[in-house]
């Protein structure tokens, strides 16, 4: 499988850009947030989630690995395709995603061309439900950053769920660093770490 196409920038359009990797050109339907980092003619690197069916292989390609992680979170909700997470992905940063996610703000998905309240609402309900499966998974090894990440504290319970959304160990260890791990709730944590993460 790909895992990311490295060339210069030969066409922009809505939703496509092609890559021009040594003579072969790769369309990949992407975001608004990821075509507004490209430029033609120049140099760069898509990360690429490649998607077979029955009819079609279509290629979809981002300029950080967060947006292709956000984007198969997306994938594996019923209901949602790749039409409806692109159109969430250019509506919103992976970052306020995250954050829409765990506050419950619907709002924040239904922005989204084509997004009802009903799929919004299933985003929320099954990401949070991945969330809560893998910070209860046995054997969860946190970022050995500090005494408090130690495995099956409320830090490594955080960064657990940070890391079902995109961020890496160390992201998530600099946005719990400093925050009341003892007495915060562990979704108020979550939601703190976020903050300072879209701030960032």
């Amino acid at each position: 499988m790909l895992y990311f196409v490295d060339g210069s920038v030969a066409v922009i359009e809505p939703n496509l850009a092609v890559i021009d990797c040594g003579g072969v050109g790769y369309a990949c339907a992407t975001t608004n947030h990821t075509l507004s980092q490209l430029k033609k003619g120049e140099k760069t690197r898509l990360y690429t989630h490649l998607n077979v069916r029955e009819d079609a292989v279509d290629l979809f390609g981002f300029a950080s690995q967060r947006e292709l992680s956000c984007f198969r979170q997306l994938l594996g909700v019923s209901g949602v395709g790749p039409k409806a997470a692109l159109a969430i992905l250019s509506a919103t940063t992976p970052d306020s995603l995250a954050l829409a996610i765990l506050s419950g703000d619907e709002k924040a998905l239904t922005a989204a061309p084509g997004i009802g309240k009903k799929i919004a609402q299933r985003i929320i309900l099954e990401l949070k439900d991945k969330m809560a499966q893998v910070t209860t998974e046995v054997g969860f090894t946190a970022p050995a950053v500090s005494g408090q990440m130690a495995v099956g504290s409320k830090a490594a319970e955080a960064a657990a769920a940070l890391a079902v959304l995109g961020y890496s160990s160390q992201d998530a260890a600099a946005a719990l660093k400093g925050l009341d791990v003892e007495n915060l709730p562990l979704e108020e944590l979550i939601r703190q770490a976020l903050k300072r993460m879209v701030r960032n």
